[in-house]
C-alpha cells in the first residue's frame, strides 16, 4: 500500500533526510522518499496515515495526506 503526502517547511538537503527518517521510522513503513522541491512524500509499506503525519510534525514539518 501506497500513501502520498505533501510535506511543507523544506528548504534544504538536512530536511529531506529529516523528513525520510522520520518517516522510515514509524512501524510498518517499508520504503520512503521525500522530494525537497515538490513537497511530495510516498510511503511505502501497511502503516496508520496518522502516525506519517505524527512523526513529521514531531520533527518540525507540516503534512497532510494527498
Amino acid at each position: 500500500m501506497s500513501t502520498e503526502l505533501n510535506i511543507s517547511g523544506m528548504t534544504c538537503g538536512h530536511c529531506q533526510t529529516a523528513v525520510t527518517k522520520a518517516l522510515k521510522s514509524v512501524p510498518g513503513v517499508e520504503n520512503a522518499q521525500v522530494n525537497l522541491q515538490t513537497g511530495k512524500a510516498v510511503v511505502e509499506g501497511q502503516v496508520d496515515p496518522q502516525a506519517l503525519l505524527a512523526a513529521v510534525t514531531e520533527e518540525g514539518y507540516g503534512a497532510q495526506i494527498r
